[in-house]
């Protein structure tokens, strides 16, 4: 089971459908070409010998890339002007196409910012316009951001990409205390620490904090250790707190003090308030039954790294910029540029390939590793929240380009197809895919319901529940805390989470009932089930199947975490 919040990078869809490292190699291969005997170097040699009398030059000329840097595809100089000069049509297109209330745009070239609008409303209710100075939630793209402030924090030497969590914070804890004592920081920022996709997010849901849910990670059943890949908003949160403890700040101040304040990145942070209190900021929307509504509030300030930045594009621009220069900004190094290359690096393969022809996705740190048509190097991501937020980014090194899309309306695919139309026509001088129809198609599948009442009708003739008083009472649970069932206005109440959440218990047969969970992460209807105990007098336990679900590489069993043991 996957589901659309803080999302497993979206861009990665378009895999499914149709430097140091890298630089190293070059240069130990171009060594060996140049240096064996009797093989004539295919490199120019710009070497000279000046004749007696004549000045030898002041500038020496622009060296050859090497092998792996290059395309044989060309990209004429007249295609980046003209896509840009396009986007206004295509993000019109978009727009009418979905009704999506809100949402900015920014391009970065060769160092500047060569577009940055806003199009549309920050909410629909007061129809207050989006500029290019709106601040937007961005959800998933602030893991990209906070791997820019760690690769900042790992160039003043105060930790290291490869430094175990437990070296900065003592007393963390996973199932296995191999991993306990192993797994780095780069290995939480690459999702393969073993923890199954999307841990943690439940508890988020029901409104524990950063420290709850970082201690209850100890409880998930983990998968072999660096062998797979499993997107985790809390694991990446744990690397990035364990680096900011290193560093002796909290995240949100360190992000401001290593890459915001630095930047000049004066409208971004790390705090859900200041998004909430700036007043140009843009509201989140869901399309229900076809009509956009302004219905919720994300606060996501417990998995911050992960999905908590707020921005707006004249501040994401300056990021592009300072990422496409390897940490420096205007002339300075900003971001230790080795540091920094550590998060492209291809680490694990997040999307195998669907054929044998098709293209391999990668994670790095925080950022997704892909190539284009033509072999070229993109960096990418994307993030969203099922409550009204959805964004993407995309870098194309080569031509030193980048395109940031953010919007204030669910996901459906509208950023990460408004980038896919801009560089197609950058690529290939025309766009090659109806993106936004893959997309769509693509993100709607992700809100499918496992659950085994979904799509079922109740039996016509169910078998009659015990009175209430069999199922009521404290159920204790270690991950989840402390349930009630309570009899309310004539019938059975789950009450879960520290507020607590209640979930209204319909009866569907037997001891076997209905309820639908809330939050980020629901999909509708689940099931409850009580076991009765050895002499069919009570009810021992509850097991909630929403909180039950387990997913590892992409697959869907139980975790055992979400039954409930009655007092």
């Amino acid at each position: 089971m996957t589901t659309p919040t803080d999302r497993e990078p979206a861009v990665d869809i378009a895999n499914r459908i149709g430097r140091r490292g890298f630089i190293g190699a070059g240069l130990a291969t171009a060594g060996a070409l140049l240096l064996a005997p009797g093989v004539a170097s295919a490199v120019p040699d710009h070497r000279s010998t000046p004749d007696p009398g004549s000045s030898v030059p002041l500038t020496p000329p622009a060296p050859e890339p090497f092998p792996t840097e290059q395309s044989l595809v060309p990209i004429p100089p007249g295609r980046i002007p003209a896509a840009i000069a396009a986007l206004d049509d295509i993000i019109r297109e978009v727009l009418e196409r979905t009704g999506v209330p809100g949402l900015a745009v920014s391009v970065v070239h060769k160092g500047k910012t060569v577009y940055a609008k806003g199009f549309g409303v920050r909410n629909v209710d007061t129809g207050a316009r989006v500029d290019k100075r709106t601040i937007f939630q961005m959800a998933s793209v602030s893991k990209s951001i906070s791997a820019t402030v760690v690769a900042g924090v790992v160039g003043r030497e105060l930790v290291s990409w490869i430094d175990p969590l437990e070296k900065h914070l003592p007393g963390f804890a996973l199932a296995d205390p191999y991993v306990s004592q192993h797994v780095t920081i780069r290995d939480m920022f690459s999702h393969q620490s073993g923890l199954p996709d999307h841990a943690g997010d439940l508890l988020e849901d029901l409104g524990y904090d950063q420290a709850y849910i970082l201690n209850r990670l100890r409880m998930e059943h983990l998968a072999p250790f660096r062998a797979n890949y499993d997107y985790t908003n809390f694991g990446l949160t744990a690397g990035a707190v364990s680096a900011a403890a290193a560093a002796g700040k909290a995240w949100p101040d360190l992000a401001e003090d290593v890459l915001y304040r630095p930047l000049g990145m004066t409208s971004t942070s790390s705090r859900h308030s200041d998004f909430a209190n700036a007043p140009n900021h843009a509201d989140l929307h869901v399309r229900i039954n076809g009509k956009w509504e302004q219905k919720f509030e994300r606060d996501p300030d417990p998995e911050a790294p992960a999905g908590g930045v707020s921005s707006n594009v004249i501040d994401l621009a300056r990021w592009m910029i300072l990422r496409l220069a390897g940490g420096v900004w205007q002339g300075s190094t900003l971001i230790d540029p080795t540091a920094l290359a550590e998060t492209q690096l291809p680490l694990v393969i997040s999307n195998p390939p669907g054929s044998l022809i098709a293209r391999t996705g990668f994670y790095g740190c925080g950022t997704n590793v892909g190539y284009d048509y033509a072999g070229r190097l993109r960096l990418t991501h994307s993030g969203a929240f099922a409550s009204g937020a959805a964004t993407s980014y995309a870098l194309l090194p080569s031509e030193d380009l980048g395109i940031m899309v953010i919007t204030n309306g669910m996901p459906i695919g509208v950023p990460e197809a408004i980038s896919f139309y801009f560089l197609d026509l950058i690529e290939s001088g025309g766009i090659q895919q109806d993106w936004l129809a893959l997309y769509q198609q693509a993100f709607a599948g992700l809100s499918d319901n496992p659950s085994e009442l979904a799509g079922q009708q109740p039996p016509a003739h169910p078998t009659p529940a015990h009175p209430d008083n069999f199922y009521t009472g404290a159920y204790d649970n270690a991950y989840y805390g402390p349930i009630q069932v309570v009899s309310r206005r004539g019938g059975l109440h789950v009450l879960i989470g520290p507020r607590p959440d209640d979930y209204p218990l319909q009866h569907w047969d037997g001891d076997l009932f209905a309820f639908y969970p809330t939050g980020e992460n629901a999909v509708g209807i689940s099931a409850a089930t009580f076991t009765p105990n050895a002499t069919g007098t009570a009810a021992a336990s509850l097991t909630l199947e929403y909180y039950n679900w387990l997913v590892q590489s992409g697959q869907l069993t139980t975790s055992g975490l979400g039954v409930f043991t009655r007092h």
